[in-house]
């Protein structure tokens, strides 16, 4: 049996949970999320423990046990937690501000980037004189929050010779020798 597709998701208070023709909905003080459920798929609730089961043995059927466990899973730990991605943008001039949901990226190119962000995910710049500008960004959808931090990571990924570009906070990048003399 699979791992994941086998552990127990624990409901903490506040969140509720349905299942209705085949579409998980999951509610929790952060927000809602729904989610599409193969064809043979079950949940089963009591006491505050999920637990995802399925109906035979198959390759399919094993691999989508542990896909929709791990995708419920996160549906709850984001409706009442939430998840935060923060970057950094290493580099001279490189600048990050923003107003409202627009986020604004100076990264060395002749123009600015202006990216407009779905309205479920929250952004916050920090800039301190002799640091790198932070980019906080926080969800109730991981899955969203993914896309959106990859997306603005793609516009200067960090590069091997100077370490420039847009990383993870903590995130090490492999650095190269460059030429020698």
């Amino acid at each position: 049996m699979s791992r994941i597709g086998k552990a127990i998701i624990t409901v903490p208070q506040g969140v509720t949970i349905t299942e209705k023709d085949g579409v998980v909905t999951v509610k929790g003080p952060k927000g809602e999320l729904t989610q599409q459920l193969s064809e043979g798929i079950t949940l089963e609730q009591n006491d505050g423990e999920l637990t995802v089961s399925r109906p035979s043995e198959s390759k399919q059927h094993k691999a989508l046990h542990g896909l929709y466990r791990a995708l419920i899973n996160n549906m709850v730990i984001g409706t009442s937690e939430g998840f935060t991605n923060k970057l950094e943008l290493v580099g001279v001039g490189y600048r990050a501000s923003h107003s409202g949901q627009k986020l604004e990226l100076a990264l060395g190119f002749s123009h600015g980037i202006v990216l407009d962000l779905p309205k479920e995910v929250t952004v916050d710049t920090l800039t301190e004189k002799g640091k790198n500008p932070i980019i906080t960004l926080s969800s109730h959808d991981k899955q969203l929050l993914g896309m959106v931090t990859a997306k603005i990571r793609s516009f200067r990924k960090p590069e091997p010779y100077k370490g420039k570009g847009v990383r993870f906070v903590g995130e090490i990048v492999r650095r190269k020798a460059g030429k020698s003399a």
